[in-house]
This record gives structure tokens, C-alpha cells and sequence, in this order.
């Protein structure tokens, strides 16, 4: 009789939990046909080793696996890295000290959104090409010492003129951290994600990178089409987006949420 008790589910739902968050991470980075690679494999190995027992191609998958847990590590170094960034987030209400301080009032918070929303409806309206990264739980750190180290408060004229096209500073990512700008001209990781349109060019495929590494917001504006993107989670959540549409999802996504 299999003794099957509470544990076991409980181990079941979390092997369950693990794989579906992998499955979704591979996903986001463009790596899917991997995880089902590695999935076939596993299967594979259980089939011949601890099933049917077979010692020779047994033997061959146990090494395989072995030496096959650390090529995995230093191949998904950043998505692994990634991972651990998430689990060691702070609370959903991070994203609100972070970006815009202690301040508890919206009334407070909204003259710095206002700020980026009159800065890309400009920027849209004259097809000045743009990308902001506004920080939220995970640092930046890294990204910003790329850039040219800013340290400004966020204000609409001073976004324009950086990414205004005789503007040394405007051929890069701006980031925003703790309500503000720290950095301009910063270098982002490129998403490799082969299911993105080919209507989008390097600024839109690096502000999709950073939102596959961290859990930062993207917010592009096409120098080609004027069009304002936000991207979050690996994936272009919002496009062809208004002023309007833009000042309710960073509301509602920094202040409220």
C-alpha cells in the first residue's frame, strides 16, 4: 500500500510551483524551446535510470545530469539570478518608497508622473525617439553606472532636453529611481526574444530586456511612429498608448498598487 499523506502533496504543489515559474521565466526570455528540451531530457533520464534501471544508459544520464546542473547555471547565470532578485523582493509597497519616497498622499506622488506623462506626450507628438526605465523593487545599480550620472529631480523640460536629438545624452536608456532621474545614456540588455514584431527596433528589444531582468517599467516612444510602448515582465503590455492611458497605468501601477 503507498503511504501517500499531507507532505506529499504538499511537495507535489511545490515541484508544481517551480516548474510552471521556470515555464514562465523561459518564456519571457525568449529561451521556451529550451525548458521543453530540458523537460524531454528529464523524462528521458527517469525512464532509463531510476524506472527501468538500465545501468549502461543509466549510467550515461547520471553524468549527464550531473555535469548538466552546472552548464544550466553558468548558461541561465541571469535568469537564475533573476529568480533569487524576485524571492528576495520587498513587499508590493517597495515600489512606492522607492520611486517616490515615504510620501503616503496621492496628491504628492502625481507631479511626478505628470512630469514623464507631459514629457513623452511632447516627445510623441514630435517623434523624438525615447526610453525610460522607472526602478521599482530591484536595483539598477548596475545599469545606471553605464550611463552618465544625472541625480536631478524629474522634470518634463529636462527629460526633452536630454532625449532631444542633438543632444549628447539622448542615444541611451534613462533611468528613474527614487522620484529621480539618476542616469541618462545608460546601456540596456537586449531582449533576444525572436517572437517580437520586426516593426520594432533596438530601443524597443532593449527596454523589453530590462523588464526580462528585473521588475522595472519601459517606457518607449518611437522616433519612426511618435507611438509610446510600455513594457513590464518581459512583455509589451501597452501600445500606441495616450497621455491619459499613460498617467492611469503608472497611477495605478506605482502609487496604488
Amino acid at each position: 500500500m503507498i503511504d501517500f499523506g499531507i507532505k506529499d502533496v504538499i511537495d507535489i504543489l511545490c515541484v508544481a510551483f517551480l516548474l510552471y515559474y521556470f515555464y514562465k521565466l523561459m518564456k519571457e526570455t525568449g529561451s521556451l524551446n529550451t525548458f521543453y528540451g530540458l523537460l524531454v531530457f528529464f523524462i528521458l533520464w527517469f525512464i532509463v535510470s531510476p524506472l527501468l534501471e538500465m545501468k549502461l544508459l543509466g549510467t550515461i544520464f547520471d553524468k549527464l545530469i550531473s555535469v548538466g546542473v552546472l552548464a544550466l547555471i553558468i548558461l541561465f547565470q541571469e535568469d537564475i539570478r533573476r529568480f533569487f532578485l524576485t524571492i528576495g523582493s520587498n513587499n508590493r509597497f517597495a515600489a512606492i518608497r522607492r520611486l517616490f519616497g515615504k510620501k503616503k498622499s496621492g496628491d504628492d506622488v502625481n507631479p511626478a508622473i505628470m512630469q514623464i506623462v507631459r514629457a513623452c506626450s511632447f516627445m510623441s507628438k514630435g517623434k523624438i525617439g525615447a526610453l525610460i526605465i522607472i526602478e521599482r523593487t530591484m536595483s539598477l545599480d548596475d545599469i545606471v553606472k553605464t550611463g552618465e550620472k544625472i541625480d536631478a529631480i524629474i522634470n518634463a523640460q529636462l527629460i526633452k532636453n536630454i532625449f532631444f536629438k542633438n543632444s549628447p545624452l539622448h542615444d541611451g536608456a534613462m533611468i528613474i529611481s527614487n522620484n529621480r532621474i539618476e542616469a541618462a545614456a545608460c546601456i540596456l540588455p537586449v531582449s533576444h526574444n525572436t517572437d517580437i514584431s520586426k516593426d520594432f527596433g533596438l530601443r524597443h528589444r532593449a527596454a523589453l530586456g530590462i523588464t526580462q531582468q528585473s521588475d522595472a517599467i519601459s517606457i518607449v516612444v518611437s522616433e519612426e511612429t511618435g507611438m509610446i510602448t510600455i513594457a513590464r515582465r518581459g512583455q509589451f503590455i501597452m501600445q500606441n498608448v495616450s497621455q491619459e492611458e499613460l498617467e492611469s497605468y503608472l497611477t495605478e501601477t506605482l502609487v496604488e498598487s
